[in-house]
């Protein structure tokens, strides 16, 4: 296999997977959005409501993106920023095990963004 093929693939996985385990967390929290449900936390001081909402973007739209590879770049940033703030924000008070799972979506998102989406994706097309 040629370098550039399995960088290709490694970048493509690297987009793909996180981004659907992602999304199973935030499909419940799209699902309460749609049915009217704004109760959530707010743990950035600018109400439930628009946490929610932010949440939902971060958590469930932007994946959706990533996966595509559609502006791939800017659709990493607010996934990375949701969990940042999962990680030192909303469990701050928690043990490292678990802020762990934050940190490595962090992680993730931030790789993906400095690293592109790689050829299989639309932004390459």
């Amino acid at each position: 296999m040629k370098n550039s093929l399995k960088n290709d693939m490694g970048l493509a996985i690297l987009r793909i997977a996180p981004s659907v385990m992602l999304m199973t967390h935030g499909i419940g929290k799209f699902q309460k959005l749609i049915n009217g449900n704004f109760e959530f936390g707010n743990p950035i001081g600018i109400g439930a409501t628009p946490s929610l909402f932010l949440t939902v973007i971060g958590e469930f739209i932007c994946p959706i993106l990533i996966i595509l590879g559609f502006k791939t770049r800017w659709a990493a940033i607010p996934p990375a920023i949701t969990m940042l703030v999962a990680a030192l924000i909303v469990h701050s008070a928690d043990p490292f095990g678990t802020k762990e799972k934050a940190l490595m979506y962090l992680v993730f998102f931030v790789a993906i963004f400095l690293l592109g989406p790689g050829k299989y994706s639309i932004d390459k097309r």
